[in-house]
Formats: C-alpha cells, sequence, structure tokens
C-alpha cells in the first residue's frame, strides 16, 4: 500500500479574515469540530467511502495526515507538502516516536458479555478508589500510558525501549479530556473521551505488523486527531 504524509496549513490571506473565527475558533471544542471539517474537506470524494486517512493538529492552522490517497488542493489551505510514506524498517530499530491517542480497554460487565470501552486514565484512578484526583492524574497517567502502550507493542511488532537508568522511554507529554463535537446540552454527563499525547522511543519487533498499524492509526477517535504515530530513527 503507498502511503502519504502530507503537512496542511491554512492560508493567511485577508480574503479569509471574515472567517478566521469559524475556521479556528477559541472553544476548544468546536475547534476541534472546525479541525474535522477542515481536515476531511481535503480527502473528499465518494461521500460512501470509508475513511482512509490520520490527523493530528499542530496549532495555528496546521495539521498533519497519514493517508492512503493524496489530499486535493484546497482555497482555504496553501499548497499542500506531501511526500510518500514508505519506511523500511528492520527488526531491533529503533525509534523515536510521538503519539497523541485515545487510549482505552475493556471494563468487564459480566460473563459473556462484551465489556465498555473506558479511557485507561479515568480508569486507573477509579480503581484508585478514594484519592486526590487532580493530585493523583499525573501518575495515573503514565502509569495507565506504560500499560496500554505494553499491549499496543504486542499486538503491533514493537516495545517501549528502555532509558539509560533502565526505564521506559516513555513521556506523557499532556493529558485531556475533550467534550465531543457537536454536543450541546448541560455540560453535566456531556459525552467526552480523553486524549493521550506521549512521546518516546520504541524497538521495532516485527516491522510488518509495525507499519500496519501505522497506517490503521492507534486508539480511538481518530477521526477527530488521534491515532496518528510519528516516528523518526533514533541515533546512535
Amino acid at each position: 500500500m503507498t502511503l502519504f504524509l502530507s503537512r496542511l496549513i491554512l492560508r493567511r490571506d485577508p480574503s479569509l479574515d471574515a472567517l478566521r473565527a469559524l475556521l479556528q475558533p477559541d472553544d476548544g471544542g468546536r475547534l476541534l469540530d472546525a479541525n474535522h471539517r477542515l481536515v476531511w474537506a481535503v480527502f473528499a470524494g465518494d461521500p460512501d467511502a470509508r475513511r482512509d486517512f490520520l490527523w493530528r493538529a499542530e496549532g495555528e492552522g496546521r495539521f498533519l495526515a497519514l493517508s492512503a490517497r493524496a489530499p486535493i488542493a484546497s482555497p482555504l489551505f496553501e499548497p499542500h507538502a506531501i511526500k510518500p510514506f514508505a519506511p523500511a524498517l528492520n527488526a531491533g530499530d529503533r525509534l523515536h516516536f510521538s503519539l497523541r491517542t485515545n487510549a482505552t480497554r475493556a471494563r468487564g460487565v459480566g460473563p459473556g458479555l462484551r465489556g465498555q470501552r473506558v479511557d485507561v486514565v479515568m480508569d486507573t484512578l477509579h480503581r484508585m478508589g478514594a484519592v486526590d484526583r487532580a493530585k493523583a492524574r499525573d501518575g495515573a497517567a503514565h502509569s495507565a500510558a506504560l500499560g496500554w502502550m505494553a499491549a499496543q507493542g504486542v499486538a503491533n511488532g514493537f516495545h517501549v525501549a528502555r532509558d539509560e537508568d533502565d526505564k521506559p522511554a516513555l513521556n506523557v507529554v499532556d493529558y485531556a479530556v475533550v467534550a465531543i463535537p457537536g454536543h450541546s446540552g448541560r455540560r453535566r454527563g456531556q459525552p467526552q473521551f480523553g486524549v493521550l499525547d506521549l512521546a518516546g522511543t520504541l524497538v521495532v519487533d516485527d516491522p510488518a505488523a509495525f507499519v500496519a498499524r501505522l497506517a490503521q492509526g492507534f486508539g480511538r477517535a481518530r477521526a477527530f486527531g488521534c491515532g496518528l504515530m510519528l516516528i523518526r530513527r533514533a541515533g546512535g
């Protein structure tokens, strides 16, 4: 499969200034919805086609996308910077990575029943019982991310490397809870999902399985800018 890695940048043009508040609103939920619509617009085509791209927002109207089709030109964007994505990897290769993901796991609901998908950080905090969640959140996020990435690695041909202190080379850059775009109503009970920004180093075990997962994305909420793992070779 041929993949394309593209950099998409909104035009900074006076003719678009009147639309700026719509294209890049200040409200977080509205911004996520606007970004979702903008990126989908450059992959427009068959309305019945399944989504075949991943994307992430880089801020200030900048996006990265990994796709099976090259994005189409749009008057809202600068000319896209597009390059083929076909990493030649071998078992044992070390890669630095950056990943924005909605990491979930199944919480069992009873014998023979399919578990409900829950955010790994919120589930970890829930299992800790009566704690100060604000103080426990960073530790819970790191613990949950380590467990989730380990499981992803087993299933997808890699493992998290260890640093010079023999600790997992994984950092939680940020964790946030985001409202589902388009939802209206009271905040209490509002549909939300957690977003983990992770960075670290991994070791490739099965190149074919790993590259296949890169194309598909990691975790859920991929339509809303999660799942795209960026990689580069680790030096040394």
